[in-house]
């Protein structure tokens, strides 16, 4: 069947329940891999409002939405260092490009455990928020998964905002 003819093909996925386990595991897969670092638990742990540092992808296609990263500016220079094999204490650029590209590889991690998302949900490219006093609005009105990880014990949210 000729692929423009073919409207299942653009047809919206809708979330389910085991998206969260999903989340979750393409988080682990990737610290495992990039930062040799295996993600576990954090148990509770109240979301912040704010944070340090936040990392953005944005989904389009069957799935539209953005998927982010969000943790403190501490740990986010430990995971630049992990990554990047150096010391902690890289400059701010190098931390935000690190921190950019592992939520890029949750994200493409993501949407190749989901049928014929892979295929079908294009990634933007990464954006990242600095500082001290900001708070992320999502404009999808639709549903949120979000998991909470330690990272070395420091915590680390990994949050999928979806449009209708």
């Amino acid at each position: 069947m000729d692929p423009a003819l073919d409207f299942n093909m653009y047809s919206r996925i809708q979330p389910s329940e085991g998206w969260v386990l999903l989340l979750e595991t393409s988080a682990r897969e990737v610290f495992e891999v990039m930062l040799g670092t295996e993600l576990t638990q954090m148990g509770e742990v109240e979301v912040p409002l704010t944070a340090h540092c936040t990392a953005m992808v944005g989904l389009a296609g069957r799935l539209c939405g953005v998927l982010s990263l969000r943790c403190t500016a501490e740990t986010a220079g430990c995971m630049a260092a992990k990554m990047l094999g150096s010391e902690v204490g890289a400059a701010e650029y190098t931390i935000r490009d690190a921190i950019a590209e592992i939520c890029n590889m949750v994200a493409g991690n993501f949407k190749t455990k989901i049928p014929g998302l892979a295929e079908g949900c294009m990634l933007s490219v990464p954006s990242v928020i600095t500082g001290k006093h900001y708070q992320m609005h999502s404009l999808a009105d639709g549903e949120r998964v979000e998991v909470c990880l330690s990272f070395d014990g420091h915590p680390l949210w990994i949050g999928l905002h979806l449009d209708r």
